[in-house]
């Protein structure tokens, strides 16, 4: 993206009283210590198992490795992810 299409992007983001992130269609993760993941604004799971979940997200993809790995909630926005996490990637 160009530098006209970032400033636009912060003005419709201050008119509309978003946080820029949201109005850019970028993903937002909280990591809650090494037990849980939330993500907001996925497109989808690629790979699903109790060590290895990759959730697609704007053109990349984000990788979760750990033990015991679970789906604790998914909608169409937002994926819940549980177990011990050891690693956070994105790969691109």
């Amino acid at each position: 993206m160009d530098v006209n299409g970032r400033e636009y992007l912060a003005r419709m983001a201050e008119l509309f009283d978003l946080p820029a992130d949201v109005a850019a269609g970028l993903s937002h993760m909280e990591l809650l210590g090494d037990r849980q993941l939330l993500l907001e604004g996925h497109e989808g799971l690629l790979a699903y198992g109790t060590e290895l979940i990759d959730v697609s997200v704007g053109g990349a993809v984000l990788r979760v490795t750990g033990e015991g790995l679970t789906l604790k909630s998914m909608t169409e926005r937002e994926v819940r992810i549980g177990g011990r996490i050891d690693g956070v990637e994105f790969l691109r």
